[in-house]
């Protein structure tokens, strides 16, 4: 082999070594962004999934403050159907006591107290507010003290 061919195999081995080691440094760069994408992305999720679990925290929290109340709700309704049963036993038993009383029970409602409990089929704001007007409406405070 002539020095020449030698030479230019040296060259072309040099050129193909600098290739090899610019394609080498390429792929490095590559990955390394790749990596440096892929812990962003960690860190979002990591960031999304706390902000997650605070939320659920706080869904868990309301939720058991809403069942804690229900049951009170459920307790205080139990009391006061129990209250009213006893009040209801009481009156019955004071009835058959006393005669004054179941008479005066029996007897129907005065007009009075009956209008206060009727209740009309009313089908619209105009209806209602109609109603109450003619109902004998309550003079206004100003009106009473020119009188």
């Amino acid at each position: 082999m002539s020095t020449l061919r030698q030479v230019l195999y040296g060259i072309a081995l040099l050129c193909a070594l600098a290739l090899f080691v610019w394609g080498q440094q390429q792929r490095i760069a590559v990955a390394m962004q790749a990596t440096a994408l892929a812990q962003q992305d960690a860190k979002t999720a990591r960031e999304d999934a706390a902000r997650n679990l605070t939320n659920a925290n706080t869904l868990q929290n309301t939720l058991n403050q809403e069942r804690q109340a229900q049951s009170q709700l459920r307790s205080l309704h139990d009391q006061l159907r129990q209250g009213l049963t006893l009040r209801e036993q009481q009156i019955e038993v004071l009835k058959r006591e006393n005669t004054v009383l179941r008479d005066w029970a029996a007897q129907s409602l005065p007009d009075v107290a009956r209008r206060l409990r009727e209740r009309p089929a009313l089908t619209g704001a105009d209806v209602y507010r109609q109603w109450l007007s003619g109902r004998g409406a309550v003079p206004v405070a100003g009106d009473r003290a020119q009188q």
